[in-house]
């Protein structure tokens, strides 16, 4: 557990965010392999399969996701505060509730995996067949990804990103054995690559379990004693559960761009998959950043100490903005390369390639928006996060979407994420420079 009260916030923030970048890099080479393995192994509809379902899965998880950020954005504040005792109590709620909600989100999951493919326009025949059967078998381990998540969460809000780094390397280099166990050896396929997923995450979760109630004892998680505590869910629910409606919102939004996606055919949707797969990898050091400043301003509001939640949102910002520039020119500059990592197929390829010179010059605005937000959420405040992402999402990028393929074409969808966080910006600047966010501080 990590005070982050006192000392230098530039340096707290870098040393807290560089064990989450090397956890997102674990994250992203634990789905980067799923691609890889089914790429060469399979083929390019299980390619497509395994890339064009995710957003599904994310959709039915997405509400509990935003009510754990809830639990780890309060904890923080607990811990800042030095209040020992309602930490414990924010552990054990956090856990009734998202174990206990993982049942109807699997249930709904496997009902729903079928009528929700087609409302995605997925490609019938092999396509179809194997998105049916990923999305099921992913679905079936729910409850493993919820906890797997919670313990990472918790972790978080205590300023432990190292501990959280050793559960999440368990579960990499055990789904990386387990898919080429699965598929290169059992020929299971992407029924193969999503029950290494659930194996993995089931794992990883169980051991990070026995370190928080034995190690860290937070929690005994004896059901004689297990209990909601009404004011910790409602005050998370609170913080949390706009970002879940965001998360939905999202992936609603998105579940419409990937139905444009998936009428060009498998060959463009295994291109949009893996250009997305490279922006995911992108993406790590502005996520990284981002968590880390959350609970940075998180702790510091519980300390009532403004002066360094100021501080420390500028320096994050700054760090922030400078690695995500050198990486977004790189990724330019590379572009046909990395495609060529996943597959041989030049159709593929190409279209990808398109997809990121495209996204890749506004990628210093998702930097600067997403750091704000952040810092924004760590306050307490999640009304304005969600209302910033809804114009950037929903209003601006869903749209542009098919404006651009309309008057354009295929390959001009990916100038859609550059608008949206222009509107998104145009939001959270003014609420930030207008200093709203210090009342919940200075009360």
């Amino acid at each position: 557990m990590r005070n982050m009260i006192e000392g230098r916030p530039a340096r707290l923030i870098l040393s807290f965010s560089l064990p989450l970048l090397a956890g997102n890099v674990l994250q992203q080479t634990y789905n980067l392999v799923d691609s890889l393995v089914v790429g060469n192994f399979v083929g390019k509809e299980a390619l497509a399969a395994v890339g064009g379902t995710f957003i599904l899965n994310f959709l039915l998880v997405s509400l509990f996701s935003g009510l754990g950020m809830g639990f780890s954005i309060v904890i923080s504040q607990f811990f800042g505060a030095g209040k020992g005792d309602r930490v414990k109590a924010a552990v054990d709620t956090g856990y009734a509730v998202s174990l206990l909600g993982a049942i109807p989100v699997t249930v709904a999951g496997i009902a729903l995996a079928a009528p929700l493919l087609r409302l995605l326009n997925v490609p019938s025949g092999a396509t179809m067949e194997m998105s049916s059967a990923y999305l099921t078998i992913l679905f079936a381990g729910t409850v493993g990804s919820f906890g797997y998540n919670l313990n990472a969460g918790i972790l978080q809000g205590l300023g432990d990103s190292v501990s959280s780094l050793g559960f999440l390397a368990i579960a990499t280099v055990l789904n990386i054995a387990l898919d080429l166990l699965f598929v290169a050896v059992f020929g299971w396929g992407v029924e193969g690559v999503a029950w290494a997923t659930v194996v993995s995450q089931t794992v990883s979760f169980v051991i990070g379990v026995v370190f928080i109630v034995r190690k860290l004892k937070l929690t005994d998680l004896r059901l004689k004693g297990f209990r909601v505590d009404a004011p910790i869910l409602r005050e998370c629910a609170r913080i949390g559960l706009p970002g879940g409606f965001q998360n939905m919102l999202f992936s609603l939004g998105t579940m419409a761009i990937q139905r444009l996606i998936n009428g060009y055919g498998p060959a463009f949707m295994a291109a949009y998959s893996i250009s997305g797969r490279i922006d995911s990898l992108a993406f790590m050091p502005i996520a990284s950043f981002s968590s880390a400043v959350t609970t940075f301003i998180g702790q510091n509001t519980g300390a009532k100490r403004l002066d360094r939640v100021i501080r420390g949102h500028r320096a994050t910002q700054l760090m922030s903005g400078a690695v995500c520039v050198t990486i977004s020119v790189g990724i330019i500059l590379s572009a046909r390369f990395l495609m060529g990592l996943f597959t041989q197929d030049q159709e593929v390829i190409e279209n990808g390639a398109q997809v990121l010179y495209r996204l890749m010059p506004a990628y210093f605005m998702l930097s600067i928006l997403f750091t704000m937000n952040s810092a924004i959420r760590g306050t307490g405040e999640s009304l304005l996060p969600f209302i910033a992402s809804l114009s950037s999402f929903l209003l601006i990028r869903m749209p542009a979407a098919y404006l651009l393929d309309h008057f354009f074409g295929k390959n001009e969808i990916g100038w859609c994420y550059g608008l949206g966080w222009i509107v998104g910006l145009s939001v959270a600047i003014p609420y930030w420079l207008s200093g709203k966010w210090k009342t919940r501080i200075l009360r």
